[in-house]
């Protein structure tokens, strides 16, 4: 072991995430994991660590963790001020903690989920192969609290020469590319065209299982109701109100409403920094 970072704010939502428990579909358990996994892979990158191992999730910035050994640690996701030692520092690149310091970070300027990745990774005791919490099914660690002490692992590789791995700033509207279908069918005429004409706002009633949307309600072709089936990440389910849900991290893996259509796997990432208000509009491919 490698020292620890004691938690002392959380903010929002603190939460232990790697890249997931894949595999158990079959047993009712989702994947979970990192909501926006292209950032928790850029920040493990950044202090040497496999792109899986764990780090923290934080949701919406007011988190604070103090540690009790030298750590080198990094930022990605959504962008936040961050201070050591009440001095200011920047993210996306590779941050020396001394023994004592103590790391902040401010509301983000954009996006919803900024990722820390500790080098040795955060070494909590894993479940079925995994160190994430779900939020759903309530595997993995609980949310983090005020002063959870984590253990940080050891040390494994060489630390990568890169002082900044400069980010793209994230857009005011978000689009998502969406692949149509499966239940395309079970909406009226038109209803295709106009979910992806229509610029959604993302509901304050969202969360690791789902993005929800707010608009004009879709209409569906009857009122027959749909047997269960798999479901997969962002898998866009419409409920009978007619709002879109887009299935995000700790997504159910069986729902019985119909998927008008999946956002394409790349752009879920992305889709993961939505906040509410914001507005979305999804673009078909394929």
């Amino acid at each position: 072991m490698s020292g620890r970072l004691r938690v002392e704010h959380t903010g929002a939502l603190a939460t232990v995430q790697d890249l997931g428990r894949p595999g158990h579909a079959h047993l009712g358990v989702g994947r979970s994991g990192a909501a926006d996994r292209a950032s928790l892979r850029l920040a493990n990158r950044l202090v040497g660590n496999a792109e899986g191992a764990a780090g923290i999730e934080v949701v919406l910035g007011g988190f604070a963790v103090r540690t009790d050994h030298p750590l080198l640690v990094a930022l990605a996701g959504a962008p936040c001020p961050v201070r050591v030692a009440g001095r200011s520092r920047g993210m996306y690149g590779p941050v020396q903690l001394a023994e004592g310091d103590r790391l902040e970070l401010g509301s983000p300027t954009a996006g919803l989920r900024t990722y820390l990745a500790v080098r040795g990774g955060v070494e909590v005791p894993p479940v079925l192969g995994s160190r994430s919490t779900d939020t759903m099914s309530g595997l993995g660690p609980e949310p983090l609290s005020e002063g959870d002490a984590l253990p940080v692992g050891d040390e494994h590789g060489a630390v990568p020469g890169v002082d900044l791995a400069p980010q793209p700033e994230l857009p005011d509207e978000l689009v998502l590319r969406v692949r149509v279908g499966p239940r395309d069918d079970w909406f009226a005429d038109g209803e295709v065209e106009r979910l992806c004409r229509t610029a959604w706002q993302v509901s304050s009633d969202t969360d690791r299982v789902g993005i929800r949307l707010a608009g004009e309600s879709l209409r569906r072709r009857g009122d027959d109701e749909l047997k269960s089936e798999a479901m997969v990440r962002g898998a866009i389910q419409v409920p009978r109100g007619g709002q879109p849900i887009i299935f995000s991290a700790d997504h159910p893996v069986t729902g019985g409403y119909p998927v008008i259509g999946v956002v394409t796997p790349a752009d879920t990432d992305r889709a993961s920094q939505a906040r509410p208000g914001q507005a979305v509009r999804f673009r078909p491919v394929g």
